[in-house]
């Protein structure tokens, strides 16, 4: 009976060459003109795939050909194995793109069906051209485990690829991303699978999702940094979505949530009985994850002790996989090993964490083979229109869910967006979002208005100064309404600071008659917040 093993292949010239060398004339003038091989010289017998295929046993076949599909039953044929041939479209025997999306097309579909299952997938590196064998190492290193193979002269050997090529090489090239990432850029989150849930359109955005894919593809490890909300976490799970492991666990931990005591047993499980209140074993973060995603979030915040066992784990054993991890529990003498791929994040200074002694250099360099860096929400001015929208949708369903009595679904008006779009937002998305959800309970009409949002930003710490000047133009705006926005902000600040008495209110505001600021206010339907004396 077959080994459980799947052998996957391009057809290349020498095949057809061997093929050809067998044959009467006219099908071999007939193959030759169809393959379209040069010179008359033919290659050396019995060529790469029918040396594999004498020399060791697979349960199934499966090879790539970009040639007339004519050559295909026959070719299988000459190959004395049950083949299946996929044809596939290429634009040039070096085009990198066109070949990668070729061999990622046929992986997938086997893997889909199931056919790669509880099977070695063998790889033979021999037939095609140089780029070909260069995208069968990079799928074989990182999103389809193999075994690779080689032939010569008539014999089939094993191909040693070294893990450091795709550890530490392929991350090398992604940390470009001006150079290799800059056609991504050209597409919104949500066309790119895996990213329908990020909104946004900039470009700094489209970046980071672009840096996100690429990574997604490989087992490598990935530093996500950015500033608290701007949704570290929604980005690893997007990462995850987009990876083959897609199927498996995502287990998220926050590491700042967690005492630092307890935060080894959280992560590594523990025994029964090896501290106190440890009353029956516990599975732990990373066997919980295990052939899926870790998200260690809040990374920076854990001390130099967790940082030593977190790099020795991260470092995989020799021989093994990338994503290889190998640990004890807490109170046990057994080893564990399990298959997890790292996502970490921090909103820290990484940098100058390392630079005061508060972080490891090695574990940075360990966890950031890619980096993505999350743009705040005040460089997303653009993005906010749509934020917000989103946002509003998915508090309008939250609240209706929950039979919040006489509740009504809420929208923007387009003086609301100008507002948002002026606030510096120093809690990002999170904070956007809370502001929201403030003023959809409290606003008593059906649109939202700047000042339903003034009052949930009031009292935010570290509220910033907004200069009326950043707001960007077109897209809706009224220079008379902003102005009209900004005096009756001056003007409900005077009637705080007078204690609603108006005629101190004018003075503050310079007025010569309290008449003009009653005029004022009523025309621009401003309402102190402060009760009358």
């Amino acid at each position: 009976m077959p080994d459980r093993r799947v052998l996957v292949s391009w057809i290349g010239h020498a095949d057809l060459s061997a093929m050809a060398d067998d044959l009467p004339e006219p099908e071999r003038s007939r193959l030759i003109g169809l393959a379209k091989i040069p010179g008359t010289k033919y290659g050396e017998k019995p060529g790469p795939l029918k040396t594999a295929v004498r020399a060791s046993s697979f349960e199934a076949v499966h090879l790539l050909s970009n040639y007339d599909g004519g050559l295909h039953r026959p070719f299988s044929k000459w190959l004395g194995s049950q083949a299946t041939i996929h044809q596939v479209q290429i634009d040039a025997p070096t085009d990198y793109p066109s070949i990668f999306r070729a061999a990622d097309r046929v992986l997938h579909l086997l893997t889909e069906r199931g056919e790669l299952a509880n099977r070695e997938l063998c790889i033979l590196l021999s037939p095609g051209t140089p780029a070909m064998a260069a995208v069968w190492v990079l799928l074989g290193k990182s999103r389809y485990p193999a075994t690779f193979y080689q032939t010569h002269k008539g014999q089939l050997f094993p191909a040693e690829i070294p893990y450091d090529l795709v550890d530490d090489y392929v991350p090398q090239l992604l940390r470009d991303p001006d150079r290799h990432l800059q056609h991504l850029a050209a597409k919104s989150p949500g066309e790119v699978e895996g990213f329908h849930d990020i909104i946004g359109d900039c470009e700094a955005i489209r970046m980071a999702v672009g840096r996100a894919q690429r990574a997604a593809l490989r087992d490598i490890n990935v530093l996500i940094l950015g500033e608290s909300g701007t949704g570290k976490e929604m980005f690893a799970r997007a990462i995850h979505d987009a990876s083959y492991r897609k199927k498996k666990a995502f287990e998220a931990v926050n590491c700042a949530a967690i005492p630092r005591e307890l935060l080894e047993a959280e992560l590594f499980g523990f025994k029964k009985g090896s501290f106190t209140g440890a009353q029956a074993d516990r599975l732990g973060a990373f066997r919980r994850a295990d052939g899926g995603t870790l998200f260690l979030d809040e990374l920076g915040e854990c001390d130099l002790a967790m940082q030593v066992k977190l790099l020795r784990i991260l470092q995989p054993p020799s021989g093994k996989g990338p994503c290889c991890r190998e640990f004890f529990a807490v109170g046990s003498d057994e080893p564990v090993t399990c298959d997890v791929r790292i996502i970490a994040a921090t909103n820290c200074d990484l940098m100058e964490a390392i630079a005061d002694g508060k972080f490891r250099e090695d574990l940075y360099y360990r966890l950031a083979s890619v980096t993505i860096k999350l743009p705040p929400l005040r460089e997303r001015k653009k993005d906010i229109p749509l934020l917000a929208e989103s946002l509003l949708k998915r508090i309008n369903e939250e609240l209706r869910d929950q039979k919040e009595p006489g509740y009504q679904d809420k929208k923007i008006s387009k003086s609301t967006i100008g507002f948002l779009q002026r606030h510096p937002w120093p809690g990002n998305i999170r904070q956007l979002y809370n502001a929201l959800v403030q003023a959809a309970v409290f606003c008593d009409g059906e649109l939202i208005q700047p000042a339903d949002l003034a009052g949930a930003l009031a009292e935010v710490p570290g509220q910033k100064h907004i200069d009326p000047l950043s707001v960007p133009l077109g897209n809706g705006f009224n220079l008379v309404k902003h102005l009209e926005e900004i005096q009756g902000q001056y003007l409900q600040r005077a009637m705080e600071e007078a204690g609603n008495v108006k005629t101190r209110a004018a003075e503050l505001l310079g007025y010569d008659h309290y008449q003009t600021l009653d005029a004022q206010l009523k025309r621009l339907k401003v309402r102190s917040k402060v009760p009358r004396r």
